[in-house]
């Protein structure tokens, strides 16, 4: 169990409400099955030694780099789970729902791989490879309260989710569409449950979400951190459009943290938590000037590329 008594207090207060979110998340949630998304009639023995040849796939370098990220975050599944089970500890459905929440990502992992394989979309030795040092490293980020956690979740699985679907709608694939888009679903379900915990959250001790909140706005990185050639991948991404800071911008911060959870009507705050209100409010502001700036730029690049010489 969490060893701060702030943590304990939170989790004790808010076990009522994530029976609710359990129950609806059950009831909700779809059983499906991996192998039925993998066009496996396309598939054709890797002889040893043979080389993977790009030729095989008619994705975009942007698209290959996003399927790859995509797939190494959902390989290091075994220290999401450490990091959960931290925070909420294994005790009644705390310990339930890390375990069902672990049980359905694990599925996601397996999917992606093998429709990967089977399409030859990626090199299978890079792959493997990246994914040895991806999980050897065990990088994931480790929030240091459970607010904070809360918070945290509810943040990366929305962004996993925006990555899984922009990646899938680029994939001129409907096999590969049909497996990214399920993925999504299943992140979709995960996002709802940690967003209204949240929102339960803010009525049971908003000064701690907000400071939460604020803290995790500022610290956060597109899921996928520690994954080898990251940042060079991450940009490829960005530039594509799967998952850039005027995403994050429109389609996190402004409907999850200003609108859900509406930071910036907030009152009854301690002096440290308005201080960290403001401070997000302004933040989130700012984030958003500085990607509207950085999309017009990019669509004056692209004007610019496009005409004629």
């Amino acid at each position: 169990m969490p060893v701060r008594q702030e943590d304990t207090a939170l989790l004790e207060a808010l076990t009522p409400e994530a029976e609710r979110l359990m129950e609806r998340h059950l009831s909700s949630s779809k059983e499906w099955f991996p192998h039925e998304f993998v066009p496996w009639s396309l598939g054709r023995d890797f002889e040893p030694g043979e080389e993977w040849v790009a030729d095989d796939a008619t994705m975009s370098p942007a698209v290959r780099a996003a399927l790859v990220v995509n797939l190494l975050t959902e390989d290091n599944l075994p220290y999401y789970f450490r990091t959960i089970e931290r925070m909420f500890g294994d005790d009644n459905v705390w310990g339930a729902w890390s375990k069902r929440w672990t049980a359905e990502e694990g599925r996601h992992s397996i999917v992606i791989r093998d429709y990967l394989t089977v399409t030859r979309a990626v090199d299978p030795v890079e792959l493997e490879r990246d994914r040895m040092a991806q999980v050897g490293a065990g990088i994931v980020p480790e929030p240091p309260t459970a607010a904070e956690g809360m918070v945290y979740v509810a943040l990366q699985e929305l962004a996993t989710r925006i990555a899984h679907f922009n990646t899938g709608k680029l994939l001129n694939d409907e096999a590969g569409y049909k497996v990214m888009k399920r993925v999504m679903t299943d992140e979709n379900f995960h996002f709802i449950f940690y967003r209204d915990l949240c929102t339960a959250a803010l009525k049971v001790n908003p000064s701690e979400l907000v400071i939460a909140i604020e803290k995790q706005v500022r610290d956060f990185e597109m899921p996928g951190t520690g994954i080898p050639n990251f940042g060079e991948r991450s940009k490829m991404i960005a530039k594509a459009g799967i998952y850039d800071m005027q995403i994050h911008h429109e389609q996190i911060l402004v409907p999850v943290v200003m609108r859900e959870w509406a930071v910036e009507s907030l009152e009854g705050l301690t002096p440290e938590a308005e201080q960290a209100r403001i401070a997000l409010v302004d933040r989130i502001e700012r984030i958003g000037r500085i990607a509207a700036k950085a999309a017009e730029r990019a669509a004056r690049q692209a004007d610019t590329l496009s005409v004629p010489a």
